[in-house]
């Protein structure tokens, strides 16, 4: 008997040692595997359905919901409640039109232009039924960038909101030339070029299309073009795949959310954040979102009230507005009770949380077309993602020295880059591979090989490289510091400068211009500065400059500062 008493009291002290020492060596340990368990669960699944050819998408994966939840609120927009089923049935007719009138196959792309609005989802549902792949267009681009991006990724129809048939005036001939039809949503057009679809929705039959028309067997299927910056020259088409989508469609769910939560998504539908992880990540978990058509500081918190909203997407600036608002004693009257985004600054993140409770922020990295996602699952306030062991065995990527001076990474004496230590700031490189592949961009491979590093460490190796320029601490959390190459970001938009400088360069006035972006107190990101030389015998025309900016520009990517210098 007491060798036995003496016996558990060992175990006992063994088990207590052990966890005292995994809490004081290993604070996340548990944390971390858990998260990591719930996403290898998720990568299973996405296994099963490459080894199967049998891939249920996102669209699949609404339907489904569609046929489960069909009265559940899905979307509520401007006061109007949307049903699962409404999304379903219009999209239905929205599809057969596409087949009917607008002549649309199998494997076309389609490139569109719209606001924030539920048809947005149903145009967007309704062309991925038909096997369509869509092209979300930022709606602040305008001419050449316009067309550039309409034509780049091989679209031969354009589908514009019924607020943004304006801004395809002046393109029009130009789209006419390359064979590209225009539709707009709505049910009269002044403009010769431009078909109406809403007349034709309405008489159009709600029943499903062929499910053939949009079946696939392949996770590296493209479905949707979204365009960055980049580091150079004009928007690019980022390819973005079923594997991506799916991807993107369980961050909510990653980060504990559920069917019982209503999601608020102010950021503009044409970027993955708000099309790829909010819709989809609603429709993943069959959950209700509310969808604004632009953000308003002002109406938030009262929006978030009324509609009883739990979780709700942000970028920093977002919440920096927020912050600014005048204070009130209904801060902290209200049911939200996790953020999703990125770009938080510390100072924001703390003023955030002190005022308006302690709500979880759940900072995500990564770019439209990169290959690899830090999460920061614990949530600790400066960060914007988690690793550690666990993690780097299945994705692996480096922080690399780089020069800020000659812009470039330092080299060894065999010409391979060089890892930094902890805590040490280096360029974030990630490396291609089977299970983090790169798909690139449409419109030519040199494109796609500009994004990528070769012979990193050893002959034959290839790397992501994300242009931006980050620190791993010693416990494994990511910092972001600052980006590299010719490019900024503003206004929650990364704004390449080699395409205002083409753009600014056009004025007579000019003959040297230069642009780059410049830190402005209170504010994050850049905003951008043209300095510029002005031509012999002519003189600087203010007027001018603001007229061909405001029309060939969006309102992001407009310098902010103009500094004349002397040859």
């Amino acid at each position: 008997m007491t060798l036995s008493l003496g016996w558990l009291s060992t175990v006992a002290a063994a088990v207590f040692s052990a966890h005292v020492v995994q809490k004081l060596c290993f604070p996340y340990f548990w944390r971390d595997l858990l998260f990591l368990l719930k996403v290898i669960r998720y990568g299973v699944r996405l296994e099963l359905f490459r080894l199967t050819s049998r891939v249920c998408t996102v669209l699949d994966r609404f339907i489904q919901q569609a046929q489960r939840i069909p009265d559940k609120p899905f979307v509520i927009y401007d006061g109007n409640v949307h049903s699962y089923r409404d999304i379903e049935n219009r999209s239905n007719r929205l599809a057969n039109v596409f087949l009917d009138r607008v002549k649309l196959e199998t494997g076309d792309c389609v490139a569109l232009l719209m606001n924030n609005e539920p048809d947005f989802l149903c145009v967007w549902f309704g062309l991925a039924k038909v096997g369509c792949s869509v092209a979300f267009l930022n709606t602040n681009i305008k001419s050449k960038s316009l067309l550039h991006c309409i034509t780049c990724c091989g679209a031969k129809t354009l589908i514009v909101g019924p607020d943004l048939v304006e801004s395809v005036e002046g393109i029009l001939s130009s789209l006419q030339e390359d064979n590209i039809q225009v539709w707009a949503m709505k049910s009269h057009s002044d403009h010769t070029h431009v078909h109406t679809l809403l007349d034709k929705i309405n008489a159009a039959s709600n029943q499903p299309v062929p499910a053939v028309l949009r079946a696939t067997s392949s996770l590296k299927a493209p479905t949707l073009y979204i365009f960055t910056s980049g580091t150079t020259g004009l928007p690019k088409a980022a390819v973005i795949t079923h594997l991506q989508s799916l991807k993107a469609a369980a961050g909510f769910w990653a980060f504990g959310a559920t069917e019982d939560d209503v999601m608020y998504i102010p950021l503009p539908l044409y970027h993955s954040a708000a099309s790829l992880i909010g819709i989809g990540g609603t429709i993943e978990l069959g959950a209700t979102c509310i969808l604004k058509k632009k953000f308003s500081a002002s109406q938030f918190w009262n929006d978030c009230r009324k509609h009883d909203v739990t979780v709700f997407q942000y970028i920093g600036e977002l919440c920096r507005y927020l912050c600014n608002q005048p204070k009130t004693e209904e801060d902290k009257v209200h049911k939200v009770r996790m953020g999703v985004g990125n770009g938080l600054r510390q100072d924001v993140w703390r003023e955030f949380q002190s005022r308006f409770g302690n709500i979880k922020m759940c900072e995500v990295y990564g770019s439209t077309e990169g290959n690899l996602c830090f999460m920061n699952h614990i949530s600790k306030i400066g960060t914007v993602g988690r690793s550690n062991f666990f993690y780097k065995l299945l994705f692996k990527y480096d922080l690399i020295k780089y020069d800020m001076v000659k812009d470039e990474p330092v080299k060894d004496p065999y010409g391979f880059c060089q890892r930094v230590e902890k805590g040490e700031t280096g360029l974030l490189l990630s490396k291609v591979s089977a299970i983090s592949p790169f798909f690139g961009y449409a419109g030519g491979k040199q494109l796609t090989e500009k994004k990528l590093m070769r012979n990193v460490f050893v002959k034959g190796d290839a790397y992501f490289n994300t242009g931006d320029l980050m620190a791993e601490d010693q416990e494994g959390f990511i910092c972001f510091r600052d980006r590299v190459g010719d490019t900024f970001r503003w206004k929650g938009e990364n704004v390449a400068t080699t395409e205002i400088t083409e753009i600014l360069g056009l004025v007579d006035f000019i003959q040297e211009v230069n642009v780059y972006g410049v830190e402005v107190q209170g504010h994050e990101g850049r905003a951008g500065m043209a300095a510029m030389i002005v031509r012999p015998g002519l003189s600087f025309d203010g007027k001018k400059l603001f007229e061909h900016v405001v029309r060939d520009l969006p309102a992001y990517a407009r310098p902010l500062f103009i500094r004349l210098q002397i040859m």
